[in-house]
């Protein structure tokens, strides 16, 4: 018998040192100096407003939140590399992305404080919402990915999930059918170490998430999720891929959560402490800043400055999500199916006669 074999190749990027210097020369797309600083807006916003979303978490004010510390620079380059008509199919990390997109701080909040009003969007109504079930939002997208092609649109879908989520069948089969029917689709995965208390280690025993993609017959690339550059540069790059009609894309983002998974997790019962100093050591917003200060003259006026603006914006998005009036009772029933059932016409009928006597009473 003759054996043949085949071998594949996988890429992988990055362009920060953990000190935030260049390993080799941006490529001029990548070196423009208001992309960076917006990028860095947008992380610093995320890590401000995170701090924030934790404190009312804690104080009763909205419900439980999975923080996105250590893994802003991720959002950031997914939101400002994709455009407006693309298609963005979350998962619930993703606050950055969806802020770059036009979703409002105060409608996050809504969203994280039980009102599903947080997930009807004044602006990009065409991406979905936050998705909380484990990698059920990758087959969403390869749904919105198939309807563009199939009408020509050249824009993509992009969906983005934990490394977790890859165990899960969904994805498996996202992939095998962006491959199978060369989708418009960018998947990328924030391989951020730990799904709740398991560890990436014990979610596969292949050596990279990436790799994954070669079974599809797509495209894998592992980055850094902790440079901007990086990041931002992959999905760029499977963007215009996906624009050109030449198929979908799997990109790998290695970051770390310094966070505990939501705020109902006390990661402290399962991770080292030792393990956590090496990641903030090399955390993204300081990697950025550290960049900016070297080559763009950013100081710590700026960044006073900075802070003290994105500061007075998260306040006041806190202040329009407190004074939002209650939702009608009546939207349970009238959002729930296109055509309401005789059964919940009745129910809602009820309730409206027990608000107007309750009313009258009062």
């Amino acid at each position: 018998m003759y054996n043949q074999a085949k071998h594949f190749t996988l890429e992988s990027c990055a362009y920060l040192d953990a000190e935030g210097r260049l390993l080799r020369e941006l490529e001029p797309g990548l070196a423009k100096p208001e992309l960076v600083k917006r990028a860095y807006r947008a992380m610093v916003k995320g890590r401000i407003f995170d701090k924030k979303a934790i404190a009312l978490q804690r104080t009763g004010k909205i419900g439980t939140y999975p923080s996105i510390l250590g893994q802003e620079a991720i959002g950031a380059a997914i939101g400002l590399a994709m455009h407006a008509d693309d298609v963005f199919a979350p998962y619930y990390r993703d606050l950055i992305t969806q802020h770059l997109r036009g979703v409002s701080l105060s409608e996050v909040l809504l969203y994280w404080g039980g009102d599903e009003r947080g997930s009807a969007y004044k602006h990009c109504r065409h991406d979905f919402p936050n998705c909380v079930p484990i990698a059920t939002q990758l087959c969403h997208a390869a749904g919105a990915a198939i309807q563009l092609k199939i009408r020509g649109i050249h824009r993509a879908a992009v969906a983005t999930c934990g490394e977790g989520a890859t165990s899960k069948g969904d994805f498996l089969e996202t992939l095998n059918l962006a491959g199978a029917w060369q989708l418009p689709l960018v998947m990328v995965v924030n391989n951020n170490q730990w799904a709740i208390s398991t560890p990436r280690s014990a979610q596969t025993a292949a050596e990279t998430i990436a790799q994954k993609a070669i079974g599809a017959g797509i495209k894998g690339v592992q980055v850094d999720g902790n440079d901007f550059f990086a990041v931002y540069g992959a999905v760029t790059q499977a963007l215009e891929k996906a624009y050109a009609g030449k198929g979908a894309s799997l990109i790998e983002a290695v970051t770390y959560r310094l966070g505990d998974h939501t705020t109902a997790d006390d990661a402290d019962r399962y991770r080292k402490q030792t393990d956590l100093e090496h990641a903030w050591a090399k955390e993204p917003v300081k990697r950025l800043r550290a960049y900016m200060a070297e080559h763009l003259g950013w100081n710590d006026e700026n960044e006073t400055a900075l802070v003290a603006e994105l500061e007075k914006e998260i306040d006041q998005a806190v202040v329009e999500y407190q004074n939002m009036p209650a939702a009608p009772v009546t939207d349970m029933f009238d959002y729930l199916f296109e055509e309401m059932p005789q059964t919940l016409k009745e129910q809602r009928a009820q309730i409206v006669i027990e608000q107007l006597v309750a009313g009258g009473a009062s």
